[in-house]
């Protein structure tokens, strides 16, 4: 139960209110940016770094290089995933102990890397690294064309006047008003044009912290907060410890609570 609330309290930290003066809003915009060059850095080396592992499989060094691309896809999530958090602000996920650690002292650097190497984990983040440069591709043209509608409108009177003084043309002469024959001055349509991109910019922020709460999904960032912290090693060996001493005492009643008995004289 306690998990359950702390993943929805979790969730909501995540969320972007007030989107018009929030800087979480003005981050996703830089984040979606930029995400666009990095999709395609990161493909660009999930795909070399394979074809070169599997094409130099035959002289041995394909297969240190082969880890080494899955050890650098895993940081390229981890990567994706903290910037996520900190331009929503979630908290960091909690370090958990594992039951299976084993001791890295002594090994070499290829032998940590095939003892860390996970199969379903390796799969995972290369397929993440693709879709990384599709929904980089498809949110930034969305938050490009959303957002530019928006400030265009707003710009709109602006430019009209600056094109009007300086080489006379006029952008508002066949406009929609005189489609429908209704004569308004040009003050009135600027406050139209200016009042519509006023909404369509604020629909167009919703968009796009829409847009960063599927990516928020899509990286599996809330992953860590739905998995149960391993306590630490301590705590289980005293665990352990105490159920094997219940277990013994119920196994053994008798003993420990022999009283002395005291003969009368």
């Amino acid at each position: 139960m306690n998990l359950n609330a702390e993943v929805t309290n979790t969730a909501r930290a995540g969320k972007v209110k007030w989107v018009l003066f929030n800087p979480k809003t003005y981050a996703t915009i830089l984040y979606l940016l930029l995400s666009l060059p990095l999709g395609i850095i990161y493909f660009a080396v999930a795909i070399t770094g394979l074809a070169l592992s599997i094409g130099l499989t035959p002289i041995f060094i394909g297969i240190p290089l082969f880890f080494g691309v899955a050890k650098l896809l895993n940081g390229i999530v981890l990567f994706e995933q903290s910037m996520i958090r900190q331009i929503l602000g979630l908290p960091a996920p909690s370090v958990s102990y594992s039951y299976h650690q084993q001791p890295e002292t002594g090994q070499n650097w290829f032998m940590r890397m095939v003892r860390g190497f996970e199969g379903g984990l390796f799969i995972r983040n290369l397929l993440l690294v693709f879709l990384r440069l599709v929904t980089g591709i498809v949110f930034f043209v969305i938050m490009v064309t959303v957002i530019s509608l928006g400030l265009g409108l707003i710009a709109l009177p602006v430019v009209h006047i600056i094109l009007m003084n300086e080489i006379q043309l006029d952008i508002l002469e066949n406009s929609l008003f005189s489609y429908f024959h209704i004569d308004w001055t040009y003050n009135q349509q600027y406050l139209l044009y200016v009042g519509v991109g006023l909404v369509l910019f604020w629909v167009a922020l919703r968009v796009v912290n829409g847009l960063m709460q599927i990516q928020r999904r899509i990286m599996y960032v809330d992953e860590p907060y739905q998995q149960p912290s391993v306590p630490p090693m301590e705590e289980q060996i005293h665990a352990s410890v105490q159920s094997r001493y219940y277990e013994y005492q119920e196994d053994h009643p008798s003993q420990g609570m022999m009283q002395p008995a005291h003969r009368e004289l």
